[in-house]
């Protein structure tokens, strides 16, 4: 049935356990988004009317517990022919799989277990509800040591049933109470037995009876006496076997009145005054028995005294006469004489004696008899107007008062009691259980921890999926996927229902952009960096000669400009220019220029080209009148200098300037001027070419080689 869902909300997840009559099912609760045990009948029980009458109302019953060591149910349901019940899901072992894995228990353990099983009985007693099969696989023990009693009500269901088996009882025979294997009805002191028995069990590490068949093993709980725990295991102090052997007595009236005088018994049964104690024995197990049938001698109808004739002589003083078959004296002669008197003197005596009788019993009565008191009802009362109105009553409150946590109930006030409204005679003490208020919990600390491992943390605490809130942030405190920050913090004690915890979650350093470092001075690239998080360490500055401009960056790494950096960016460097080279040349280069047209505008954009860069934009304006540009380019061994000019976006010319040039000018060189328009009779060439006018030039005017100027209108 794994993935089928019930009554739209249950959807069932993986069986977990079973039985005869019904199979468990873990399953999640959609509407609440909590897991919830699911028990389903059996398919070979659900046609038989009255066993589905009795399951669900028990069920129901059942339902009406509230306790911290019973098993809540939540729902009763049918989808189709399946029959369910909802109950709480518990998170750990059944107490049968400790047994078998752990057995003989601690004892300080084993009496606590028992302890819980105990207060569940009296609260399930106490409102009118008798579990009939108290076995270890019914008892369930929490990851946190928690006891809780399961199948309230189920047990009731089954033994009352119609449904029957030829030649065997069905329920757990090992644990039956005589009056149970008997088929008698069976009451609170059957659940004694049966919690004696799994006590035994826990202590010993096996069962007090064991037979070949189920028959066998009932007729020894009727006839056979059960064997000491302390044989078994003599760690067992005398103290806790008294607690084992009273619960175990064959008729219930001699076991322990209540699950409460149990749960007080085993309260104190490791008290150190007590651990030594004399062996529990039953009053009439001890006593001598004064009504035991004796054999005496019998009296013959003929016997009599014989005197020398056989007769016995008439003594002094009346003595009486034998006769054979009766009996005389001298007084019976007289009394003969009024066969009245003596017959009302004894009828007067009698009426004396039953006229005094009757009243020493009303007198008697008056004295002992105790009254009947009704019990006032006073749950969702405070504890003082509850204590008032039971002592009021002529009743006693039970001490210590239980205390519960409860989500409805205000704190100290009456939550539930027991004999609510019965008669009871006497001062029977009446336990109350009174509210602590809502149960908080502690939050415990959740820095460190996977998202998972904290969301179950807090689930585990009864806190609802839907009140932990979950943010994912950038952070270099926790490594990726671990909790960073939580609210409340640890320790703080919460509503678990009605307030929500809120986790941050790591999502590891948050990335950067490396910027661009190259070009700025070495000041400027470290504010850069710690702006964004970045650092830059003192050795990973490397400074070095360089065609750069010197002081500034010439180059970053590892991480280029753009690049993704996770703060703080181990490992950063950059290099900055110490200077030129040795063999670099710089060289003074100028540009004369004008408008196309005399008085007329152009856009004037010069690009240059040296070892220190490739087409960068050394000029662009307009001008209206002949303007000179000088530019510093350096040339290297392998990289010349180059100009381009560029007019009205028409690309007027290009100059280059290579490294031999430049050690050949001494540092300094012009470009051709550019042309004026020609004057007539002037006889110059058109279009020179610019190399063979800078040769004109220089044979004229011993001009350094590349020296010369443009003529004007080129």
């Amino acid at each position: 049935m794994n993935g089928t869902i019930l009554s739209g909300r249950y959807e069932l997840l993986e069986r977990v356990g079973g039985g005869g009559m019904a199979l468990v099912y873990k399953a999640r609760d959609t509407l609440l988004n909590r897991h919830v045990a699911v028990k389903v009948l059996r398919q070979q029980y659900v046609h038989d009317e009255e066993f589905i009458r009795r399951f669900r109302r028990e069920a129901q019953s059942a339902a009406s517990l509230s306790h911290p060591n019973v098993v809540s149910i939540y729902d009763v349901g049918q989808e189709g022919e399946t029959h369910f019940i909802v109950m709480e899901y518990v998170e750990g072992s059944n107490l049968n799989d400790i047994i078998k894995a752990q057995a003989p228990l601690q004892t300080a353990e084993a009496v606590h277990i028992a302890t819980q099983i105990s207060d569940a009985l009296e609260h399930a007693h106490a409102n009118g509800i008798i579990h009939r099969d108290i076995k270890p696989h019914n008892i369930l023990i929490g990851k946190n040591g928690r006891v809780k009693v399961t199948d309230f009500g189920i047990a009731r269901a089954i033994t009352t049933s119609t449904i029957t088996q030829t030649g065997s009882v069905i329920g757990s025979v090992h644990y039956f109470s005589p009056e149970h294997a008997k088929g008698v009805s069976a009451g609170e002191q059957s659940d004694l037995y049966s919690l004696g028995i799994v006590l035994y069990q826990m202590l010993t590490a096996r069962l007090p009876f064991i037979g070949e068949s189920p028959i066998s093993v009932a007729l020894k709980h009727l006839q056979e006496p059960v064997e000491d725990p302390r044989v078994v295991n003599p760690m067992i102090p005398q103290s806790v076997e008294n607690v084992i052997l009273k619960s175990l007595r064959k008729r219930p009236e001699e076991r322990y009145v209540s699950a409460g005088e149990m749960l007080r018994d085993l309260e104190t049964c490791l008290a150190p005054e007590r651990r030594n104690e004399t062996k529990w024995t039953y009053a009439s197990d001890a006593e001598d028995d004064a009504e035991a049938t004796r054999v005496i001698p019998a009296i013959r109808g003929d016997m009599r005294p014989s005197g020398a004739d056989g007769a016995s002589p008439q003594g002094a003083a009346g003595a009486p006469v034998w006769r054979e078959g009766s009996y005389e004296d001298d007084e019976e002669e007289e009394s003969g004489k009024n066969p009245w008197v003596k017959p009302l003197i004894w009828f007067g005596v009698l009426l004396v004696l039953l006229g005094g009788a009757w009243w020493g019993v009303n007198k008697v009565q008056d004295i002992f008899v105790i009254p009947t008191i009704e019990v006032p009802t006073v749950e969702r009362l405070p504890l003082d107007r509850a204590r008032a109105e039971i002592e009021a009553a002529g009743l006693s409150v039970e001490e210590p008062i239980v205390y519960e946590f409860n989500r409805e109930v205000p704190v100290d006030y009456v939550i539930s009691q027991t004999k609510a409204g019965e008669k009871v005679k006497g001062t029977v003490p009446i336990r109350l259980y009174v509210s602590k208020g809502i149960e908080m919990v502690e939050l415990p600390a959740l820095i460190g921890l996977s998202e998972a491992e904290a969301i179950a943390d807090l689930e585990e605490l009864g806190i609802p999926k839907e009140k932990i809130e979950v943010d994912h942030e950038f952070s270099d405190k926790e490594s990726a996927g671990n909790v960073f920050e939580q609210s409340p913090p640890a320790l703080q004690p919460i509503d678990p229902l009605n307030e929500s915890v809120r986790i941050v979650v790591s999502q590891g350093s948050e990335e950067v952009d490396m910027p661009n470092l190259v070009g700025l001075t070495e000041q400027e690239a470290q504010a850069m960096l710690e702006r964004e998080g970045l650092e830059l360490k003192e050795k990973n500055i490397v400074k070095d000669k360089a065609y750069f401009e010197k002081g500034r960056v010439y180059e970053q790494f590892p991480y280029k400009p753009g690049d993704p950096v996770k703060p703080p960016g181990e490992g950063i460097m950059i290099y900055v220019s110490d200077g030129l080279p040795s063999e670099a040349r710089t060289t003074s280069y100028t540009v004369v220029i004008g408008p196309k047209e005399q008085g007329a505008q152009s856009a004037v954009r010069i690009l240059v080209t040296d070892a220190m860069g490739e087409r960068v934009e050394a000029v662009n304006q307009k001008l209206s009148s002949e303007q000179s540009f000088t530019f510093e380019v350096v040339t290297s061994p392998s990289k010349n200098a180059s100009i381009e000019v560029f007019l009205d976006d028409e690309k007027l010319d290009q100059y280059t300037w290579t490294h031999s040039q430049a050690g050949d000018s001494g540092g300094s060189a012009s470009a051709p001027r550019q042309e004026e328009p020609e004057a007539p009779g002037d006889e110059e060439p058109e279009n020179v070419p610019v190399d063979a006018r800078q040769q004109q030039s220089n044979d004229g005017g011993n001009e350094a080689p590349g020296d010369g100027e443009i003529v004007e209108g080129l």
